[in-house]
């Protein structure tokens, strides 16, 4: 029997009294003390974790003044407290033993738009890509670019000061930044911004701490310009963090925002911004060159800046062969040709230009594209080039390139590339041949890496491949580092050069030099306890006080590698999460992740979950538990021999007894098995494989509810109900007996069956079941047009009207079909964890189904969750080849050339396609397109989020209002928008089942769209 996990690091009384006593003062926000929030906030996308305390979701600014207020009383002098946003920091910056407190969960509403003035103003929790969003309409955007910008807050851009693409034209955070609202340790709410020297003069006299401030910096700039200029490098990328370069900015004001922004919250809260936005080019072109090696890249990239565009980026082979095997490729594949005789692309240059005058525009590109094609094929040049015009078709690209930092982490094998010296800063003149050094110090050390960066910065992203989980190659982040300082002071440069200094702070006073003093003077008066994010950029001077090293905070290596490694390799998918946070994505009409945007709880990620995993994985290994050996003696234990095991420990749970596992499953449950994670996440999360292997386990030693017997034997009870349906629907149409089932069986409700049976259709139409012996008995004729259905029992029981639909407009298309004997797929069972059950139904449905295969004829499935099982969890299960079973789409775009073309009346369809087909199968959204063309109708793809139904996700009682929450955010919307009426069609059974369910609206499938335009 697996022990419970009750040995966990408990939250200390000290941090316990102080959440109490916000909760007794009236905080609003959220507390969360409990393990699993803290395991999931121990990470960010740095090779680090560190365990908080606790987790803070303030409601409003007055929530983050009373975290202050207390914190500031003598008995809580020791509590410490680092803000959050997204989460994506590469060095540890927001990574705490104390607190954190998280701003993104609430205080994350635009607060006013004046696009006359051209400003915002923000809460600090509002994602990048939510505020241009809104700002769109007004033809404006907020400026500084990220690869992170669907998560990355604008808090958080502001803590470390962030800038990205475009920085030599636009700038960086800082440079957008008005006016702040604070929240000081001492409780007081401060604005700021660029002020007179009389406005100075007036807060000077202030005897309070913003009065000290005030006095302290001022005098500063005062006294040590001189030290200040010769410290700070004139770069674009200048030193963030306590800016006193620009403590007062180029008009000679006063400015305290120049060392708010990069301070990554070790002076004061941020809780709103007032930010400058500029309006959007109305014109785009991008220039996509290549090379033969990168070296070649970074020199010419020099040179392509006498051209005056508005940025370029680079990127290597490394990167870019990473982005060619994800399905962000499919995007732009049309932009790299492959021409026969062209040596391979070992790096490239993405050259933007933008404007307001098309004319000039064109005229700039043409320039450029004289001289790449005067200077083809000369040593150390380019070999190809395409353009690209429109912010649309760019957006792809641009697309790719910040896909490209997060794929890295989905390096084969052990070693992965990981952030820790990978955003340095050298004058652009310096770039190439700083690099060729720094490659020579991973070279030397055997070390594999991959780069990409703004090469018209001189800022270069270098992520060296380090299995951090061997403590002999952890020992080379210290190495590798000190080595890398050494080369950027020689090459006039910076070690951080933007995503901030976090653990990495340890050589702040190395490049501060006699200035370090300084900022610990800044740091003192701002902080005087050292409690707000302790470690980070520079200590008051106080006793004990000391920057963090980079070798001495704990890293997830250290964690993982007490897991063995058969375990680490079962849960791989989980263990590999680098935190990139592409998980947090806000936009409600992107499939990433329902269940996040659902709760907006970190637990609900697929970054959360893999982290609760890890660390149940850990505690487990701790306890002397091998989970692989476990989940096999739950596959062999009876239901009776565990029955009083189970009873046992369900009724401790009941009592209350602590066990880890439970925080874990309430993670689990929370997923829809939509698989998103799978298809959109760089490192190919994939949530549902992992939570199927731990519900098995977790379930060997608790009770299943009853609704997971009901859902699991579903496939298996169909065939039968499906042949005297009425008592059944009766059933689920009955007030009393839905109500009994809500609360015994856990369920809302169920579809009803078809009354008209799927064999009374198909004997009506004459067509046969597909068998070996059917198949044999064809024709030439009939074999070289014949095409099999693989049956569903969603669309066949519950939806036979489409599967008759698909069989009548193959006809009319000119092919023979047959149908496939009903064959239980397995994928329920799997969803819930029934693993063993779920291998002997997908290797005797596999079986079937390689016969068929077999025979020569291809196989095609109706529903996309269930089609794609067939490659996705069958691979784990199935021994040699798998079910060669296709969406419709892929085998039908194949056969465009053959088939028949009935007249039909054109028509214009908006395709709402399932969560799993547009991220695990993203071409065949642009098949289906193909298809309708070729029978002269139009589909245009909508950008949709989750329905909220996936599978019987929506059916269960306790995920209902969660189901309809989701629905609400993307599909309601587009549902209900009086341009869409008769227009939409849906790919996905659940799909279509929810709009029915809360809209009152039957949408047909792509299938019954394209045979109502041939019958018209």
């Amino acid at each position: 029997m697996i022990p419970r996990l009750d040995q966990i690091d408990d939250t200390q009384s000290l941090y316990l009294e102080f959440i109490e006593t916000l909760q007794e003062q009236g905080f609003k926000g959220d507390l969360n003390p409990d393990y699993a929030n803290r395991t999931v906030l121990a990470t960010d996308n740095s090779i680090y974790q560190v365990l908080p305390q606790g987790v803070l979701y303030p409601k409003h600014t007055d929530d983050l003044v009373l975290i202050a207020t207390l914190s500031s009383q003598a008995r809580f002098k020791d509590v410490v407290l680092s803000a959050r946003g997204g989460g994506t920091g590469t060095n540890g910056q927001s990574l705490t033993d104390g607190l954190i407190v998280d701003v993104s969960k609430h205080m994350n509403r635009i607060l006013e738009i004046n696009p006359d003035e051209r400003w915002v103003r923000v809460q600090s929790g509002v994602v990048k890509d939510q505020l241009n969003a809104a700002l769109k309409p007004y033809g404006l955007f907020f400026a500084p670019e990220l690869s992170t910008s669907n998560r990355a807050t604008v808090g958080g851009m502001i803590n470390t000061d962030a800038s990205g693409q475009g920085s030599v034209l636009y700038g960086k955070t800082r440079d957008h930044v008005l006016a702040l609202t604070s929240v000081w340790l001492d409780g007081s709410v401060w604005q700021s911004g660029p002020i007179s020297d009389e406005e100075l003069e007036g807060i000077k006299q202030r005897q309070d701490r913003i009065g000290e401030a005030h006095r302290l910096l001022d005098d500063i700039q005062r006294t040590k310009q001189g030290e200040i200029d010769a410290c700070f490098p004139k770069l674009n990328r200048c030193l963030t963090g306590y800016d006193l370069a620009h403590i007062r900015d180029e008009s000679g004001r006063f400015n305290l925002n120049s060392v708010l922004c990069g301070a990554e919250g070790s002076l004061a809260f941020i809780a709103e911004a007032k930010l400058n936005v500029l309006p959007i080019p109305k014109y785009a072109a991008l220039v996509n060159i290549k090379y033969d090696s990168f070296e070649s890249s970074l020199r010419d990239a020099k040179a392509l800046t006498d051209w005056q565009p508005t940025s370029i980026e680079t990127i290597d082979s490394k990167v870019l062969n990473l982005a060619m095997g994800d399905i962000v490729w499919d995007t732009v594949r049309d932009y790299f040709p492959e021409k026969d005789g062209d040596p391979a692309i070992q790096g490239i240059n993405l050259v933007e230009y933008t404007g307001d005058d098309e004319a000039e525009l064109r005229a700039k590109v043409e320039k450029l594209c004289q001289h790449l094609e005067a200077i083809s094929g000369e040593p150390g040049k380019s070999f190809g080039y395409t353009v690209v015009y429109g912010a649309g078709e760019i957006g792809k690209v641009w697309g790719m390139r910040k896909k490209a930092v997060g794929l890295l982490g989905n390096a084969q094998g052990q070693k992965r590339p990981i952030p820790f010296v990978e955003d340095t800063a050298v004058p652009p003149e310096n770039l190439a041949d700083f690099i060729m050094a720094f490659r020579k110090v991973l070279d030397e050390r055997g070390l594999a890496y991959g780069m990409f960066g703004h090469v018209d910065a001189g800022v270069l992203h270098v992520r060296p491949a380090i299995d951090m989980k061997d403590p002999a190659q952890e020992a080379l982040v210290r190495e590798v580092t000190d080595e890398v300082v050494r080369l950027t002071q020689e090459y006039k440069g910076l070690l951080w050069g933007e995503h901030g200094k976090g653990v990495r702070s340890e050589y702040a006073p190395e490049f501060f030099g006699p200035l370090y003093p300084v900022l610990q003077q800044i740091k003192g008066c701002f902080d005087p306890r050292n409690q707000l994010n302790p470690g980070k950029i520079a200590t008051p001077m106080i006793e004990g006080a000391e920057l963090l090293k980079i070798d001495a905070v704990a890293t997830r290596g250290q964690h993982d590698r007490q897991i063995s490694e058969p375990v680490r390799e079962q849960y791989d998918s989980a263990m590999n999460c680098n935190g990139n946070g592409a998980c947090y994505n806000y936009d409600p009409n992107d499939a990433m992740c329902p269940s996040w945007k659902g709760t907006r709880e970190r637990i609900h990620s697929p970054k959360g979950r893999a982290s609760l995993i890890r660390e149940w994985l850990r505690l487990m290994a701790n306890r002397g538990v091998d989970v692989s050996a476990e989940a096999e003696q739950v596959r062999q234990r009876g239901f009776i021999r565990s029955l009083p095991g189970r009873i046992r420990n369900t009724l401790g749970k009941q009592n209350g007894d602590y066990d880890f596992s439970n925080e874990v499953h309430d993670a689990m449950m929370g997923c829809l098995a939509c698989k998103s994670c799978v298809g959109q996440c760089p490192i190919k999360v994939n949530v549902p494989d992992f939570r199927a292997r731990f519900l098995e386990v977790y379930y060997g030693r608790y009770l299943r509810p009853m609704k997971d017997y009901l859902v699991g034997s579903l496939e298996y009870m169909i065939p039968t109900l499906s042949k005297f349906p009425a008592p059944y629907n009766w059933a689920m149409r009955n007030t009393l007996v839905r109500s009994a089932m809500r609360r015994i069986g856990g369920m809302v409700d169920s579809p009803v069956i078809c009354t008209n049976s799927l064999k009374q259709g198909l004997t009506q139409r004459g067509i046969d079941w597909a068998t070996p012996e059917t198949i044999a008995g064809l024709s030439d004729t009939q074999r070289e047009r014949t095409v099999v259905i693989v049956q569903d029992a969603f669309t066949s029981y519950f939806e036979t009207r489409l599967v008759l639909d698909l069989v009548d407009l193959l006809g009319k298309l000119g092919f023979y079909v047959l149908v496939a004997p009903f064959m239980p797929n397995g994928k329920p069972l799997h969803v819930h964890g029934f693993m063993k059950a779920f291998d002997k139904a997908a290797t005797r449905n596999a079986r079937m189904l390689q016969q068929l295969a077999a025979c020569d004829v291809p196989l095609v499935g109706i529903d996309p969750s269930m089609t794609l099982t067939y490659r996705q969890e069958y691979k784990d299960v199935v021994d040699g080849d798998l079910p060669p079973v296709q969406l419709i789409q892929e085998w039908l775009s194949s056969q465009l050339d053959t088939i028949n073309r009935p007249a039909a009346t054109p028509s214009v369809y908006r395709l709402m396609a399932h969560c799993t087909e547009k991220t695990s199968a993203a071409p065949s959204l642009r098949q289906w397109q193909a298809i309708f063309e070729a029978l002269g109708q139009k589909l245009e793809i909508v950008a949709t989020g989750c329905c909220g139904m996936s599978g019987t996700f929506g059916h269960e009682s306790e995920n209902l209002q969660r189901s309809k929450d989701i629905y609400e955010l993307s599909w309601r919307g587009i549902v209900n928008e009086p341009e869409n009426t008769g227009k939409l069609v849906a790919t996905g059974y659940s799909c279509r089942s929810q709009v029915k369910r809360f809209d009152d609206q039957q949408l047909p499938h792509p299938v019954q769209a394209l045979l109502s335009a041939l019958r018209d």
